[in-house]
Protein backbone atom coordinates (compact mmCIF):
# COMPACT_ATOMS: atom_id res chain seq x y z
CA UNK A 1 0.00 0.00 0.00
CA UNK A 2 2.54 2.47 0.65
CA UNK A 3 4.52 1.59 -2.34
CA UNK A 4 1.44 2.30 -4.48
CA UNK A 5 0.55 5.69 -2.50
CA UNK A 6 4.33 6.20 -3.24
CA UNK A 7 3.91 5.49 -7.24
CA UNK A 8 0.72 7.55 -6.86
CA UNK A 9 2.58 10.55 -5.56
CA UNK A 10 5.43 10.85 -7.97
CA UNK A 11 2.91 10.20 -10.79
CA UNK A 12 1.02 13.40 -9.47
CA UNK A 13 4.02 15.22 -9.08
CA UNK A 14 4.98 14.66 -12.96
CA UNK A 15 1.67 15.33 -13.87
CA UNK A 16 1.92 19.07 -12.13
CA UNK A 17 5.30 20.07 -13.25
CA UNK A 18 4.53 19.41 -16.89
CA UNK A 19 1.85 22.86 -17.21
CA UNK A 20 4.66 25.12 -15.55
CA UNK A 21 7.31 23.85 -18.14
CA UNK A 22 4.38 25.33 -20.64
CA UNK A 23 4.44 27.96 -19.24
CA UNK A 24 7.40 29.02 -18.67
CA UNK A 25 7.92 29.86 -22.82
CA UNK A 26 10.12 33.02 -23.29
CA UNK A 27 7.85 36.39 -24.10
CA UNK A 28 9.31 38.89 -26.96
CA UNK A 29 9.40 41.79 -24.62
CA UNK A 30 9.04 45.33 -25.86
CA UNK A 31 12.77 46.05 -26.46
CA UNK A 32 12.50 43.15 -28.63
CA UNK A 33 9.87 43.65 -30.51
CA UNK A 34 11.41 47.13 -30.85
CA UNK A 35 14.85 45.66 -31.97
CA UNK A 36 13.25 42.89 -34.53
CA UNK A 37 11.39 46.18 -36.01
CA UNK A 38 14.43 48.03 -36.50
CA UNK A 39 16.38 44.76 -38.13
CA UNK A 40 13.48 44.48 -40.36
CA UNK A 41 13.60 48.04 -41.13
CA UNK A 42 17.07 48.10 -42.07
CA UNK A 43 16.94 45.05 -44.03
CA UNK A 44 14.72 46.45 -46.42
CA UNK A 45 16.72 49.52 -47.02
CA UNK A 46 19.42 46.76 -47.86
CA UNK A 47 17.04 45.33 -50.53
CA UNK A 48 16.24 48.98 -51.89
CA UNK A 49 19.67 50.14 -52.34
CA UNK A 50 20.24 46.84 -54.04
CA UNK A 51 17.16 46.19 -55.81
CA UNK A 52 17.07 50.27 -57.10
CA UNK A 53 20.74 49.75 -59.59
CA UNK A 54 19.35 46.74 -60.99
CA UNK A 55 16.18 47.96 -61.79
CA UNK A 56 17.89 51.61 -63.46
CA UNK A 57 20.03 49.05 -65.34
CA UNK A 58 17.29 46.63 -66.42
CA UNK A 59 15.16 49.45 -67.53
CA UNK A 60 17.72 51.43 -69.38
CA UNK A 61 19.31 48.23 -71.37
CA UNK A 62 15.50 48.15 -72.79
CA UNK A 63 15.25 52.24 -73.26
CA UNK A 64 13.81 52.84 -77.10
CA UNK A 65 16.29 55.20 -79.02
CA UNK A 66 13.14 57.30 -79.79
CA UNK A 67 13.02 57.86 -75.79
CA UNK A 68 12.94 61.66 -74.36
CA UNK A 69 12.72 62.09 -70.64
CA UNK A 70 14.83 62.16 -67.51
CA UNK A 71 16.53 58.98 -66.21
CA UNK A 72 13.88 59.17 -63.37
CA UNK A 73 11.23 58.91 -65.37
CA UNK A 74 12.81 56.04 -67.73
CA UNK A 75 13.17 53.80 -64.55
CA UNK A 76 9.21 53.73 -64.59
CA UNK A 77 8.49 53.47 -68.11
CA UNK A 78 5.92 51.25 -69.30
CA UNK A 79 7.06 47.70 -70.55
CA UNK A 80 5.27 47.80 -73.49
CA UNK A 81 7.40 50.61 -74.85
CA UNK A 82 10.69 48.64 -73.89
CA UNK A 83 12.87 47.78 -76.77
CA UNK A 84 15.37 45.24 -77.40
CA UNK A 85 17.70 46.78 -80.03
CA UNK A 86 20.64 46.81 -77.55
CA UNK A 87 19.96 43.06 -76.78
CA UNK A 88 19.56 42.28 -80.82
CA UNK A 89 22.75 44.70 -81.25
CA UNK A 90 24.61 42.84 -78.70
CA UNK A 91 23.77 39.62 -79.86
CA UNK A 92 24.25 40.27 -83.55
CA UNK A 93 27.38 41.17 -83.45
CA UNK A 94 29.74 39.64 -83.99
CA UNK A 95 32.28 40.58 -81.63
CA UNK A 96 30.41 40.93 -78.53
CA UNK A 97 29.85 37.09 -79.25
CA UNK A 98 33.66 36.61 -79.96
CA UNK A 99 34.34 38.38 -76.73
CA UNK A 100 31.72 36.55 -74.92
CA UNK A 101 33.15 33.29 -76.00
CA UNK A 102 36.54 33.95 -75.19
CA UNK A 103 35.55 35.19 -71.13
CA UNK A 104 33.80 31.82 -71.59
CA UNK A 105 37.22 29.92 -72.57
CA UNK A 106 39.28 31.87 -69.58
CA UNK A 107 36.36 30.83 -67.00
CA UNK A 108 36.49 27.03 -67.21
CA UNK A 109 39.78 26.95 -68.29
CA UNK A 110 41.35 29.13 -65.30
CA UNK A 111 38.78 27.37 -62.69
CA UNK A 112 39.68 24.32 -63.95
CA UNK A 113 43.54 25.08 -63.60
CA UNK A 114 43.34 26.82 -60.26
CA UNK A 115 41.38 24.06 -58.62
CA UNK A 116 43.89 21.83 -60.11
CA UNK A 117 47.11 23.70 -58.55
CA UNK A 118 44.71 25.05 -55.50
CA UNK A 119 43.76 21.73 -53.87
CA UNK A 120 46.81 19.26 -53.93
CA UNK A 121 48.74 22.44 -52.82
CA UNK A 122 46.21 22.76 -49.77
CA UNK A 123 46.58 19.23 -49.02
CA UNK A 124 50.26 18.84 -48.84
CA UNK A 125 50.00 22.00 -46.84
CA UNK A 126 47.66 20.38 -44.18
CA UNK A 127 49.43 16.73 -43.80
CA UNK A 128 51.63 17.49 -40.31
CA UNK A 129 53.76 15.10 -40.74
CA UNK A 130 55.31 16.48 -43.92
CA UNK A 131 58.77 17.16 -43.67
CA UNK A 132 59.76 21.22 -44.19
CA UNK A 133 55.70 21.91 -43.77
CA UNK A 134 57.00 24.94 -41.85
CA UNK A 135 59.01 26.10 -45.05
CA UNK A 136 56.71 25.32 -47.71
CA UNK A 137 54.27 27.26 -45.53
CA UNK A 138 56.62 30.56 -45.38
CA UNK A 139 57.42 30.34 -49.00
CA UNK A 140 53.56 30.08 -49.92
CA UNK A 141 52.79 32.93 -47.99
CA UNK A 142 55.65 35.31 -49.22
CA UNK A 143 54.15 36.17 -52.04
CA UNK A 144 50.75 37.08 -50.25
CA UNK A 145 52.35 39.54 -48.44
CA UNK A 146 54.96 41.12 -50.89
CA UNK A 147 54.18 41.44 -54.29
CA UNK A 148 56.47 41.15 -57.52
CA UNK A 149 55.15 43.46 -59.48
CA UNK A 150 54.18 44.53 -62.68
CA UNK A 151 57.34 44.70 -64.61
CA UNK A 152 59.00 41.20 -63.54
CA UNK A 153 55.28 39.36 -63.90
CA UNK A 154 55.42 41.37 -67.74
CA UNK A 155 58.70 39.95 -68.21
CA UNK A 156 57.64 36.47 -67.05
CA UNK A 157 54.91 36.16 -69.15
CA UNK A 158 56.46 36.99 -72.12
CA UNK A 159 59.53 34.51 -71.61
CA UNK A 160 57.35 31.74 -71.11
CA UNK A 161 55.52 32.43 -74.43
CA UNK A 162 52.07 33.25 -73.36
CA UNK A 163 51.75 36.38 -74.63
CA UNK A 164 48.56 36.85 -76.90
CA UNK A 165 47.13 33.86 -75.24
CA UNK A 166 44.12 33.62 -73.27
CA UNK A 167 46.09 31.34 -70.99
CA UNK A 168 47.99 34.73 -70.10
CA UNK A 169 44.58 36.10 -68.54
CA UNK A 170 44.47 33.18 -66.01
CA UNK A 171 48.09 31.32 -65.15
CA UNK A 172 49.67 34.19 -63.32
CA UNK A 173 46.86 34.16 -61.00
CA UNK A 174 46.09 30.47 -60.87
CA UNK A 175 47.14 30.56 -57.52
CA UNK A 176 45.80 32.33 -54.53
CA UNK A 177 47.27 32.22 -51.47
CA UNK A 178 43.64 33.34 -49.82
CA UNK A 179 42.34 30.46 -51.15
CA UNK A 180 44.60 27.80 -50.78
CA UNK A 181 44.48 29.06 -47.01
CA UNK A 182 41.06 28.97 -46.56
CA UNK A 183 41.22 25.41 -48.17
CA UNK A 184 43.60 23.68 -46.10
CA UNK A 185 42.05 25.06 -43.16
CA UNK A 186 39.01 23.09 -44.21
CA UNK A 187 41.44 19.59 -44.85
CA UNK A 188 42.86 20.59 -41.17
CA UNK A 189 39.39 19.94 -40.08
CA UNK A 190 38.67 16.18 -41.98
CA UNK A 191 39.65 13.51 -39.18
CA UNK A 192 42.55 12.04 -39.38
CA UNK A 193 41.92 8.60 -38.74
CA UNK A 194 40.31 8.06 -42.20
CA UNK A 195 43.22 8.90 -43.88
CA UNK A 196 45.63 6.62 -41.33
CA UNK A 197 43.16 3.89 -42.24
CA UNK A 198 43.29 4.07 -45.99
CA UNK A 199 47.30 4.28 -45.41
CA UNK A 200 46.86 0.88 -43.54
CA UNK A 201 45.04 -0.29 -46.39
CA UNK A 202 47.62 0.52 -48.94
CA UNK A 203 46.27 3.97 -50.24
CA UNK A 204 48.94 6.29 -51.69
CA UNK A 205 48.55 9.81 -50.80
CA UNK A 206 47.33 10.72 -54.53
CA UNK A 207 44.43 8.07 -53.79
CA UNK A 208 43.60 9.55 -50.11
CA UNK A 209 43.23 12.93 -51.52
CA UNK A 210 41.28 11.73 -54.49
CA UNK A 211 39.18 8.95 -52.74
CA UNK A 212 38.41 10.72 -49.25
CA UNK A 213 39.49 14.23 -49.17
CA UNK A 214 37.66 15.59 -52.24
CA UNK A 215 34.37 13.57 -52.20
CA UNK A 216 34.11 14.96 -48.14
CA UNK A 217 35.35 18.38 -49.55
CA UNK A 218 32.56 19.70 -51.95
CA UNK A 219 31.71 22.55 -49.93
CA UNK A 220 34.94 23.87 -49.82
CA UNK A 221 36.12 23.36 -53.30
CA UNK A 222 32.56 25.00 -54.78
CA UNK A 223 33.62 28.07 -52.58
CA UNK A 224 36.62 28.19 -53.81
CA UNK A 225 35.84 27.52 -57.65
CA UNK A 226 33.17 30.29 -57.18
CA UNK A 227 36.03 32.69 -55.80
CA UNK A 228 38.45 31.83 -59.14
CA UNK A 229 35.25 32.11 -61.48
CA UNK A 230 34.37 35.58 -60.22
CA UNK A 231 38.06 36.97 -60.47
CA UNK A 232 38.55 35.38 -63.93
CA UNK A 233 35.63 36.57 -65.24
CA UNK A 234 35.91 39.83 -64.05
CA UNK A 235 40.13 40.35 -64.73
CA UNK A 236 40.36 42.80 -67.37
CA UNK A 237 44.03 43.97 -66.51
CA UNK A 238 45.87 41.36 -67.07
CA UNK A 239 43.98 40.78 -70.83
CA UNK A 240 44.88 44.35 -71.13
CA UNK A 241 48.53 43.60 -70.59
CA UNK A 242 48.81 40.29 -72.33
CA UNK A 243 46.35 40.65 -75.25
CA UNK A 244 47.13 42.48 -78.56
CA UNK A 245 44.97 40.73 -81.04
CA UNK A 246 42.22 42.01 -80.78
CA UNK A 247 39.99 38.85 -81.67
CA UNK A 248 40.64 37.27 -77.99
CA UNK A 249 39.16 39.86 -76.28
CA UNK A 250 37.43 39.04 -73.08
CA UNK A 251 34.26 40.98 -72.25
CA UNK A 252 35.45 42.86 -69.47
CA UNK A 253 37.97 44.58 -72.48
CA UNK A 254 35.17 44.97 -75.24
CA UNK A 255 32.71 46.53 -72.29
CA UNK A 256 35.77 49.04 -71.36
CA UNK A 257 36.11 50.09 -75.34
CA UNK A 258 32.31 50.62 -75.29
CA UNK A 259 32.47 52.81 -72.02
CA UNK A 260 35.60 54.59 -73.11
CA UNK A 261 34.73 55.52 -76.92
CA UNK A 262 31.23 57.02 -75.35
CA UNK A 263 32.82 58.47 -72.98
CA UNK A 264 35.43 60.56 -75.44
CA UNK A 265 32.61 60.83 -78.07
CA UNK A 266 34.27 58.37 -79.84
CA UNK A 267 31.96 56.16 -82.05
CA UNK A 268 34.51 53.43 -83.99
CA UNK A 269 33.20 50.80 -81.40
CA UNK A 270 30.43 52.16 -80.60
CA UNK A 271 28.71 52.48 -84.67
CA UNK A 272 29.06 48.88 -84.58
CA UNK A 273 26.21 48.11 -82.76
CA UNK A 274 23.77 49.63 -84.99
CA UNK A 275 21.13 52.36 -83.91
CA UNK A 276 20.50 51.72 -80.10
CA UNK A 277 21.39 54.11 -78.02
CA UNK A 278 24.65 54.04 -76.38
CA UNK A 279 23.53 53.87 -72.84
CA UNK A 280 21.17 51.29 -73.39
CA UNK A 281 24.37 49.52 -75.37
CA UNK A 282 25.98 49.87 -71.71
CA UNK A 283 23.72 48.51 -69.60
CA UNK A 284 22.65 46.04 -71.72
CA UNK A 285 26.33 44.79 -71.83
CA UNK A 286 26.55 45.07 -68.12
CA UNK A 287 23.38 43.22 -67.79
CA UNK A 288 24.80 40.49 -69.97
CA UNK A 289 28.29 39.80 -68.62
CA UNK A 290 26.44 39.18 -65.18
CA UNK A 291 24.48 35.89 -66.58
CA UNK A 292 27.02 33.56 -66.13
CA UNK A 293 27.29 34.67 -62.42
CA UNK A 294 23.75 34.62 -61.87
CA UNK A 295 23.41 31.29 -63.48
CA UNK A 296 25.87 29.78 -61.26
CA UNK A 297 25.56 31.07 -58.08
CA UNK A 298 21.82 29.54 -57.29
CA UNK A 299 23.86 26.17 -57.56
CA UNK A 300 26.71 27.22 -55.62
CA UNK A 301 24.69 28.38 -52.92
CA UNK A 302 24.23 25.62 -50.90
CA UNK A 303 27.94 24.69 -50.48
CA UNK A 304 28.84 28.69 -50.08
CA UNK A 305 28.01 29.46 -46.81
CA UNK A 306 29.15 26.07 -45.52
CA UNK A 307 32.41 26.02 -47.25
CA UNK A 308 33.00 29.68 -45.90
CA UNK A 309 33.08 29.18 -42.67
CA UNK A 310 34.09 25.57 -42.68
CA UNK A 311 37.48 26.86 -44.27
CA UNK A 312 37.58 30.22 -42.12
CA UNK A 313 37.88 28.39 -38.60
CA UNK A 314 40.00 24.92 -38.10
CA UNK A 315 38.09 21.91 -36.83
Amino acid sequence: MEAAATTKKKKKVHTDLKPKMHNNAVRPTRADRAFQVTVDIFMVLILIVIAVPIWSTVTLSFRPNTYIGSYLEGMFLPVWDWSPDAYKALLGNNGFLMAFSNSLKILVGGVISALILTIPLAYVMSVKTLPGRKILTTLVLIPYIFDVGMIPAYLLVQNIGLMNHLAAVFLPGAISTYNVIIMRQFFDGIPGELKESARIDGCSEVQILIRIIMPLSKAIIMTIGLYYGVSFWNNFFNAMLYIQDSNLNPLPILLRNILMAAGMNEYVEVSAFGNAPIEAIKAASVFMSAIPMVIAYPFIQKYFTKGTLAGSVKG
